[in-house]
């Protein structure tokens, strides 16, 4: 994916955190692009504290896709992806993961909040203790600033 692309979709997947909100969830959006890094294959919205954007949809392409096409996709998702959804983004054998903003700046955003205790534990370190190689990419910082912005107005609601 270019630069370019990196930053558009995760733009994209920041308008499915909005609209999570909109829907009663919490600020996280993702989605799944196919090997071209055009096409959006799917959408999806943080569901609750344990169905996250990033899971839900991992689960979702592992039953619609082979491995090996999931292996040329890439997940995209506004907040680095937490141990459990890297873990299912790598059972699910999606190839590369982007994210826009660190789950350690989400962590210094929400603080000790009840809905959402997050871990100060990097992907990198959970997808490379796999067999497989999962590409990471991110913090994007030409993003981060408007991913951030939903959060600092969500949590300290």
């Amino acid at each position: 994916m270019t630069p370019e692309q990196v930053e558009r979709h995760l733009l994209r997947a920041n308008a499915v955190a909005q609209r999570a909100i909109g829907l009663g969830k919490h600020p996280f959006g993702a989605i799944l692009v196919a090997p071209d890094g055009e096409t959006v294959l799917a959408e999806q919205g943080n569901v609750d504290t344990v169905n996250h954007a990033e899971s839900t949809l991992a689960r979702m392409a592992a039953t619609n896709f082979t491995p090996d096409y999931l292996w040329g996709c890439t997940l995209v998702t506004t907040v680095e992806s937490c141990a459990m959804c890297a873990g299912t983004q790598y059972w699910a054998n999606i190839g590369t993961l982007v994210f826009g903003m660190t789950e350690r700046r989400l962590l210094e955003l929400t603080g000790n909040h009840a809905e959402n205790p997050t871990m100060d534990l990097p992907s990198r370190t959970v997808l490379t203790a796999g067999q497989k190689q999962v590409e990471v990419i991110g913090p994007v910082p030409a993003v981060e600033d408007a991913i951030a912005a939903l959060h600092r107005d969500f949590w300290t609601r």
